[in-house]
């Protein structure tokens, strides 16, 4: 569904709204929250099939180089969906360059 950008009716810009999922574990999908967890980033990425033997610590080596923004809620460590579509567009750009 497409919809148009309040900020940017001038323009005439649409954006396509859609709302993001994430496997579960389980064979289905659920809704993406806007902060995920660990597990939920991992699934996100689609670490957890044919990925790294750890992808923890390939979301730790990310945030270690300043690719990924975490953010510590309390004791627990979330991970906005927007840094990890941003982590993704850097290593596609740099991928292209």
């Amino acid at each position: 569904m497409l919809t148009r950008d309040k900020d940017s009716v001038e323009k005439s810009t649409f954006r396509l709204n859609t709302a993001a999922i994430i496997p579960d574990g389980y064979g289905n999908f659920i809704p993406c929250p806007e902060l995920l967890t660990e597990d939920e980033a991992i699934r996100y990425l689609r670490l957890d099939i044919n990925g790294p033997k750890n992808p923890r610590n390939t979301l730790k080596y990310y945030r270690d180089q300043g690719v990924l923004k975490a953010v510590h809620i309390g004791r627990n460590l979330r991970y906005p969906r927007k840094e990890l579509d941003n982590m993704i567009e850097i290593l596609l750009s740099k991928r292209r360059d």
